[in-house]
């Protein structure tokens, strides 16, 4: 049985998977396929399902439908076996505040079953790994969240499993910081971990070798980044800076031609459908209402743009 597992490319198998709270349905109907050594991001915005999608996939919650294969073995009927074959970190990093770093380390090697002859070995691979070795004896609560987030990590790698569930790692964590853990996560997967990672930065999207965008329970797009950019080109996408933001929005939402109108930074991302035509229509539009336009350009997509899309296309067929 073991051979045949090696022998799957894939990581994680989802097919039609739901649950069920009562009558509310957090999981829709999802399907996909993550491959070993993959990088695999669920982008979405909190309350979307990812949550719930990931504890399922960790063996700590019953589908209410569908299947669920995690390195080999069944979410449903063989949810030990999982947990065993995965590490898993919180949005809380789970770690015990009182406990000095090397301590909470000591600790979760027992919580994982790490052989005591490879305890001091692995200590030591988590303290470099994490770049921890000058603060091993700091009590964890005093540590800054970066930090926290790195032993956390550590912590959940110490049995070596080969598959990593991290479930929205870097929230509440400064964009430094962020950055840093990334290059941790990069790191695995060159070892040959797969990583599936939630997260509603849509910046660290295009950290992913691949990614799900999910919303309201569903899947709306799978894929690249890039190949999802690319898809948006039924989207010219243009940026506007102008006098007043918030006046600019108002005037141009629902006009033909626009497709969408949506904050970003200081300006705002709008997107139409003929560029050469629409942008007389806005310089019109804005100049009637007295708003100065300082800037207005073609620019290419982001993956925030690719999911504000997304989603206005799920609410007009919901319309």
């Amino acid at each position: 049985m073991a051979a045949s597992h090696e022998a799957n490319q894939w990581a994680v198998e989802i097919e039609d998977l739901v649950k069920r709270f009562g009558d509310f349905v957090a999981v829709d109907h999802v399907s996909l396929k993550v491959r070993r050594g993959e990088i695999f991001g669920f982008l979405g915005p909190n309350g979307a399902g990812k949550s719930t999608a990931i504890r399922i996939l960790c063996g700590l919650l019953a589908p209410s439908g569908g299947r669920a294969i995690v390195g080999g073995f069944n979410v449903a009927t063989e949810p030990e076996a999982v947990k065993k074959n995965i590490g898993y970190m919180s949005q809380k990093f789970s770690l015990y505040d009182d406990l000095k770093v090397e301590e909470n380390i000591d600790f979760f090697s027992g919580v994982y079953g790490v052989p005591p002859e490879q305890r001091a070995k692995r200590k030591e691979f988590v303290l470099d790994m994490a770049d921890l070795q000058e603060r091993r004896d700091s009590m964890t609560r005093l540590l800054a969240g970066g930090w926290k987030q790195r032993l956390a990590l550590g912590c959940a790698i110490l049995h070596e499993p080969p598959i990593l569930f991290l479930d929205e790692p870097t929230s509440g964590v400064d964009p430094i910081a962020r950055r840093g853990f990334w290059d941790l996560i990069y790191q695995l997967s060159e070892s040959g971990h797969t990583v599936f990672v939630s997260t509603h930065y849509m910046d660290e999207a295009e950290y992913c070798h691949r990614l799900a965008l999910m919303y309201r329970g569903r899947i709306i797009a799978l894929g690249e980044p890039s190949t999802l950019k690319k898809n948006l080109r039924s989207h010219s996408l243009m940026y506007l800076d102008s006098s007043d933001p918030l006046e600019s929005m108002k005037a141009l939402e629902g006009k033909k031609g626009i497709l969408g109108v949506a904050v970003f930074g200081a300006g705002l991302h709008v997107s139409v459908q003929d560029p050469a035509s629409t942008r007389r229509q806005i310089q019109d539009l804005l100049g009637q209402r007295g708003i100065h336009i300082r800037r207005l350009e073609m620019i290419s997509p982001s993956m925030e743009d690719v999911f504000v899309a997304m989603i206005e296309e799920e609410e007009r067929k919901a319309s």
